[in-house]
């Protein structure tokens, strides 16, 4: 089976699904007709991706008001997405990407490097996505601080732009 080639702006995102926290099953065709945020981050409980993740906890309800769903994607398990949400109060879903779908199809697993050893890795990334389900908007190799306020400020600026 050929590797699939990752998304770019502009291009319609592929149709995907995945567990959620929830223990339910996700398919991204489910979120078209609404702006979507879709973050990947490398794992539950870690103090950069809790810091991430109650970010956008915060901004939630300014999300939705412009019609936004957040999903917070990484491949650690549902129990531990559930316990992760639960802990931090998340008021969005987490998909359980154990088997990498998602990270594949969006191409943020790369070699990263820990106290000199090397391993693959999520690397922190989160895309915009219009409700045509096409990727308008992508940030990699983000840095937390004041990243999901960058990301309300893009969807503003998509929302006028799009009419």
């Amino acid at each position: 089976m050929g590797r699939q080639s990752p998304i770019r702006i502009g291009k319609r995102v592929p149709s995907l699904a995945g567990i959620t926290d929830s223990g339910d099953v996700l398919k991204s065709d489910t979120l078209l007709n609404q702006w979507v945020v879709i973050y990947f981050y490398p794992r539950d409980s870690t103090p950069g991706c809790t810091s991430e993740a109650v970010d956008f906890g915060k901004l939630a309800p300014r999300f939705r008001k412009l019609g936004c769903t957040i999903v917070g994607v990484s491949r650690d398990s549902v129990a531990s997405h559930a316990r992760f949400r639960e802990k931090h109060a998340l008021p969005f879903t987490l998909v359980a990407d154990t088997d990498e779908t998602w990270c594949t199809a969006f191409d943020v697993i790369h070699e990263k490097v820990l106290y000199g050893k090397r391993h693959l890795g999520v690397v922190r990334s989160t895309f915009l996505i219009d409700p045509q389900g096409v990727l308008r908007a992508e940030w990699r190799g983000v840095k937390v601080t004041g990243h999901a306020q960058a990301v309300l400020d893009a969807l503003q600026d998509a929302r006028k732009n799009a009419g």
